[in-house]
């Protein structure tokens, strides 16, 4: 399956080299500061308007939202925009094609790949399962690429979590995460990952399978990672978050995550946990398949958090799909992100 998501949306910063002279001074006044900064959309949608001169948006340590670009004239539209602007290498269409050719060459269960705006590279990573014959075809990919693809290991073994805020059990066993309840009009249904909704159409509230929550009315995995529920009883539907603690939050909105943005996920096994966003738009090869345009972060995860939400505050951004690690010595998760899921089934968070 090819991603169905935009191939870049990420941020970065750029340092201008020059030598200025009185006579320049002169003719030419220096240009005003914009007085509005851009926000990770701006930064985003501005990344992609440059195409090839660009590779991505990031937030940088302060919180600025930072545009790579390739040449002086695309950064002066960064920093008029109120981004900072970062001169790169590599532009979009080099490491897409990076992508391109491991998809074709080392698409191997327990491996990921994703654009990295801050080194400007596509970074591999192979989990302990990948070795002998399978790691000697990932360094051949990665050594052919030159230094436009670096190699890392991650810890523990990639897989997806079977299970996620508050607990919901498949009918004829299994435990997942309710992710986000949606609405269209007056009828209500809730989303999760879709290997949890692949495993059953009926979806309890308790592991004794005797309080019905819904009913499956559409699944995604692989490719995708989204799965939808409708309430048999809308009285059911809160359009909230459980912090694992005794109270909630309320989620207002659905957005699209960003590298460097402060998040944290709430899942039925681990409770309420947070961390960043590393990468977007990765692609992960379960054994059950790969799943493209993923949000990648540092949050850990375990068994029983699959479907589970990831948050900024009060708006929604992912679904738990899978990763490597748990939440005793750390490891890497990845999320489905919900626009698509809204998009895809004409849903809206309320």
């Amino acid at each position: 399956m090819r991603p169905t998501r935009s191939s870049l949306r990420r941020a970065v910063t750029i340092v201008a080299a020059g030598t200025l002279v009185a006579g320049s001074l002169m003719s030419a006044p220096a240009q005003a500061a914009p007085a509005v900064l851009a926000s990770p959309d701006a930064a985003a949608s501005l990344s992609e308007r440059l195409g090839d001169r660009s590779a991505g948006a990031y937030a940088d340590a302060s919180g600025k939202m930072v545009v790579t670009v390739t040449d002086e004239a695309a950064a002066r539209e960064v920093r008029a925009a109120g981004a900072t602007a970062k001169i790169v290498k590599r532009g979009a269409v080099e490491l897409n094609r990076a992508t391109t050719v491991l998809e074709k060459s080392a698409k191997i269960p327990g491996t990921a790949w994703w654009i990295d705006p801050v080194s400007n590279q596509v970074v591999m990573s192979v989990d302990s399962t990948v070795t002998g014959a399978k790691l000697d075809r990932v360094k051949a990919a990665v050594e052919s690429l030159g230094g436009t693809v670096r190699l890392e290991s991650e810890s523990g073994v990639l897989s997806t979590r079977i299970s996620g805020g508050q607990a919901i059990y498949a009918g004829g066993g299994g435990r997942c995460s309710l992710g986000f309840n949606v609405r269209s009009g007056s009828t209500y249904y809730f989303l999760t990952a879709g290997h949890c909704t692949n495993i059953s159409s009926s979806w309890y509230s308790n592991s004794a399978q005797t309080n019905l929550l819904g009913t499956r009315t559409g699944t995604s995995f692989p490719g995708n990672d989204y799965g939808i529920v409708r309430h048999s009883n809308s009285a059911n539907a809160a359009g909230n978050l459980y912090l694992h603690n005794g109270s909630y939050r309320d989620i207002t909105a659905a957005g699209n995550a960003y590298v460097g943005q402060s998040v944290q996920r709430s899942g039925s096994t681990t409770g309420l946990r947070s961390g960043s966003v590393t990468a977007l738009n990765a692609t992960v090869n379960y054994a059950e398949g790969s799943v493209y345009g993923m949000i990648r972060t540092n949050v850990c995860a375990e068994p029983g958090d699959s479907g589970g939400a990831l948050v900024s505050g009060s708006i929604a951004l992912g679904l738990t799909s899978g990763g490597s690690g748990n939440c005793t010595w750390g490891g890497t998760t990845f999320f489905q992100p919900v626009p698509e899921a809204l998009s895809a089934y004409g849903v809206s968070i309320f």
